[in-house]
């Protein structure tokens, strides 16, 4: 049985724990894990079938009492409550406000500026030989497409980026100034993350909302204040605002993320980086082995609704169920060798953006384009490239992030 919990945010400081995981899946793939910060547990779910199990049955499982391990009072979670954090008619009608800015056919528009984008920032990387790839490439590329879909300038894309790290690394004092075990915290209890960086951009969403308000913008935001969700109620306040921090958040740092991580993986496969140079038709579908080696989000939450028996465990209403996206993207069961980086693996139908049921990634379509235009561009220019120094890892067992990544790069 493995000594190391999940729970324990040291097992992630040198990245995804893929030993840990594999032991999981084979000696206990459901099981109930402590936790040491305060929290009441958690079932943790390992396996690829299990966890696509729990995905669609949203009356079991439910995101309503929210999707990350903090354990919230009612009040916090009305207060906090934004899309991921709902099911049912309103989670619909939350999720078709705003899906028509994320459909293929809406995220190909943006080709071309992608396409100029992406020469831009490896032009200004590539120039200085030396560079950290997280900061010049990894960040800058999806920010300033998350400023194009909420029509933001360009000069605040420094604090957006500020207030991502702070939300997403509450747990990491590199990154944030209040951390979630701070007792200070609890002055924030009703804002997401617990993070006085969240009034900040509810403050800036503010702006942009009166600004918008009334006008015929086709933005994230005009769709937001100028259109009615289809049940018919209007957004609060509290609506906008969590949700506007939601795209602010979920709109680059998964993104980021994954391009990071696949750099990485290509510097540890670089006959994967020769195989493309050879056949860039295959780049397409490349991105999904990118994804799925990736995995961004460790994992996410449900709440079970009700006592049920799962695989053989004796689950309680209340009960945190976890499902770790990255092992089920690592099961041996569904995709041979997955350690190694295979560029023409078919099937593969990773659970980086989630596996079926409601919550699917609403903005996968982009983080495609993303992916492909920027490495159709990135594997063409480069000879070699390799670390000149140890990765840095996000203190979290939540987001698989990448603090750090100095790079040195040999063009072709």
């Amino acid at each position: 049985m493995a000594t190391q919990s999940l729970s324990d945010l040291d097992v992630f400081d040198k990245g995804a724990p893929w030993e840990l995981f594999a032991e999981l899946r084979e000696k206990n793939p459901v099981h109930w894990t402590e936790e040491t910060d305060g929290g009441s547990g958690f079932w943790s779910v390992m396996k690829y079938h299990d966890i696509v199990s729990v995905l669609r049955d949203p009356d079991t499982f439910t995101s309503s009492h929210f999707t990350n391990l903090e354990e919230l009072e009612p009040d916090q979670e009305e207060a906090r409550r934004s899309l991921i954090d709902t099911d049912g008619v309103r989670h619909r009608a939350l999720r078709r406000l705003l899906q028509g800015q994320f459909t293929p056919q809406n995220v190909a528009k943006y080709e071309s500026f992608l396409r100029g984008l992406t020469a831009t920032t490896l032009d200004q990387a590539f120039a200085k030989g030396e560079f950290d790839f997280l900061q010049d490439v990894a960040a800058d590329f999806p920010i300033r497409v998350l400023s194009r879909l909420l029509d933001v300038p360009d000069s605040d894309i420094d604090k957006i980026i500020r207030w991502g790290n702070e939300m997403i690394g509450n747990t990491d004092p590199e990154l944030s100034s209040m951390l979630l075990t701070d007792p200070e915290s609890e002055k924030y209890r009703l804002v997401p993350f617990r993070s006085p960086a969240a009034l900040e951009v509810f403050a800036y969403g503010d702006e942009l909302r009166r600004e918008r308000l009334g006008k015929g913008g086709t933005d994230l935001v005009s769709m937001m204040v100028n259109q009615t969700p289809m049940d018919g109620l209007e957004l609060s306040e509290r609506d906008f605002h969590t949700n506007f921090l939601l795209l602010i958040v979920a709109g680059h740092e998964t993104t980021r993320q994954t391009i990071a991580h696949t750099m990485n993986n290509l510097i540890e496969h670089p006959q994967v980086i020769s195989y493309l140079q050879e056949n860039p038709q295959d780049i397409a579908w490349a991105v999904e082995e990118f994804l799925r080696m990736a995995s961004p989000v460790y994992h996410f939450r449900r709440t079970a609704t009700k006592d049920v028996e799962f695989r053989g465990k004796n689950v309680k209403k209340g009960d945190k169920v976890v499902v770790w996206f990255a092992s089920g993207n690592h099961d041996e069961a569904i995709f041979a060798n997955p350690h190694t980086m295979n560029p023409t693996r078919m099937p593969n139908e990773h659970m980086s953006f989630g596996r079926g049921g409601p919550h699917l990634c609403l903005g996968n379509a982009l983080a495609r384009i993303e992916l492909i235009i920027m490495f159709e561009d990135l594997i063409s220019r480069i000879s070699t490239m390799e670390r000149t120094a140890p990765i840095e890892y996000l203190h979290s067992n939540f987001v698989h992030g990448v603090k750090g990544m100095p790079v040195k790069v040999t063009l072709r």
